[in-house]
């Protein structure tokens, strides 16, 4: 007999800095809540697992200015999922929030609420910010420290604590006092929400690099990625799966899904002609120049976006490069600029590409199910760049054929997020 093919997950992620596109003439409001419900809506009439928010508590600058494609005015997430739960049945809700930014009791408490407010559809995102912004905005001295872990540390201790709190209420329904005392937190009493419909909300968590990917082994259900390639997306889920038996845990208590834009086309040359037009909204020639001077650590403002990269090297002590070593990035930069002839902006469009999924619906069909058979994903968070409309097309063109494929269900078989993740509830340890 030949065995079932394997289901995909299918999830959606909005509003995504450097994707999401707000001055396009098809782009709709980000705050009014009829493009919140039209989004939910399509997701679950697609029988998506979730739609995640994304967390914005402070706008990002640039020389002083509001990053370009930065969104101003993207409401609380935590505010508007309870609404999106008025008017959904099955959609799971998921919201990205930071443990820098929040307590340990408040966002536990907010999330448990909200999985009794939807019957069991909520899930939370763990996010390290280290965003200054947000910090000044809730006056926060500084910010986790990733170099010594301290972030790493403080996040871990905050789901733990979460844990202990959502565990503080017996399955039939009886209170107990909850204590914790640890390196950055210190509560104790009794939690006011009883053990939520799925014991507790799904943990969502992002991972790229080592300390992520550990992190997430030990204490995720689903995990988020950016992986671009097939080969890519099968080292990563070969490198966390085998991390697991550390923390007393299987594979299949783990979702392994990979963020993607889609761009459709009747064929794949248009959907690739789409594709390009897109990647130069995304990528304005003031968003080229704020990339570039966010890794020289210079002031470029001078440089023309359509012309060479500056001949000066990055200053590392300014650049913003991240965990990279600036002076080995630019000179990667330089060389993908010097073999392909790009431009300032076309360099910074080729080298900041999500490599989304890109072709006629038959075409991303049949690389999306390629892609889980061969286990480089459980499924795929899309990440539209349009609101409130982006997802329209993915569900009534591709879905179908997925569904037809056999690799995606044809109606939800039970009520909870973890139900469409299949995963078990986690077992009370009060």
């Amino acid at each position: 007999m030949t065995a079932a093919p394997q289901q995909m997950h299918l999830a959606a992620h909005f509003p995504v800095d450097d994707t999401t596109v707000w001055d396009d003439p098809l782009s709709g409001s980000q705050i009014e809540f009829a493009s919140f419900a039209h989004l939910a809506r399509t997701a679950e009439r697609g029988l998506f697992d979730f739609l995640l928010l994304a967390e914005g508590p402070g706008l990002r600058e640039h020389g002083g200015l509001v990053h370009d494609l930065d969104v101003a005015g993207r409401p609380d997430p935590l505010t508007v999922l309870p609404a999106l739960a008025a008017v959904t049945d099955r959609l799971g809700l998921a919201a990205s929030a930071g443990a820098a930014l929040h307590e340990p009791y408040e966002l536990a408490r907010r999330f448990a609420t909200l999985d009794h407010l939807s019957a069991g559809r909520s899930a939370w995102n763990v996010v390290t910010s280290e965003d200054p912004f947000a910090s000044e905005n809730v006056r926060r001295a500084g910010r986790p420290d990733r170099a010594d872990g301290d972030g790493y540390a403080r996040t871990a201790e905050f789901v733990a604590a979460a844990r202990g709190l959502w565990d503080s209420w017996t399955p039939d329904g009886a209170p107990r006092p909850f204590a914790h005392r640890g390196r950055y937190f210190s509560a104790e009493g009794e939690f006011t929400v009883p053990r939520s419909p799925q014991g507790h909300p799904v943990v969502i968590r992002t991972a790229d690099g080592a300390q992520d990917r550990e992190f997430a082994a030990a204490a995720a259900d689903v995990v988020l990625t950016r992986h671009g390639t097939p080969r890519a997306g099968r080292a990563f889920c070969a490198d966390v799966r085998s991390r697991l038996p550390k923390y007393g845990r299987e594979p299949g208590e783990l979702r392994i899904m990979p963020r993607t834009g889609v761009v459709l086309g009747d064929s794949d040359a248009q959907a690739r002609e789409r594709a390009a037009g897109i990647r130069l909204q995304q990528v304005s020639p003031q968003y080229a120049i704020a990339a570039l001077e966010r890794i020289w650590g210079r002031d470029l403002s001078s440089y023309d976006p359509d012309g060479p990269l500056p001949a000066c090297d990055p200053d590392p002590t300014a650049s913003r490069a991240g965990n990279g070593d600036a002076l080995a990035l630019a000179a990667r930069w330089r060389e993908l600029s010097r073999e392909k002839g790009l431009s300032i902006r076309g360099t910074v469009i080729e080298a900041t590409d999500r490599r989304p999924l890109v072709g006629s619906p038959e075409t991303v069909a049949a690389e999306m199910a390629r892609r889980v058979a061969t286990g480089a994903a459980d499924g795929f968070v899309l990440v539209p760049h349009l609101t409130p409309g982006g997802l329209d097309d993915f569900v009534d063109r591709v879905v179908p054929l997925l569904q037809e494929r056999g690799v995606f269900r044809t109606a939800y078989t039970g009520s909870t997020l973890r139900s469409h993740l299949g995963l078990a509830a986690p077992v009370w340890k009060g």
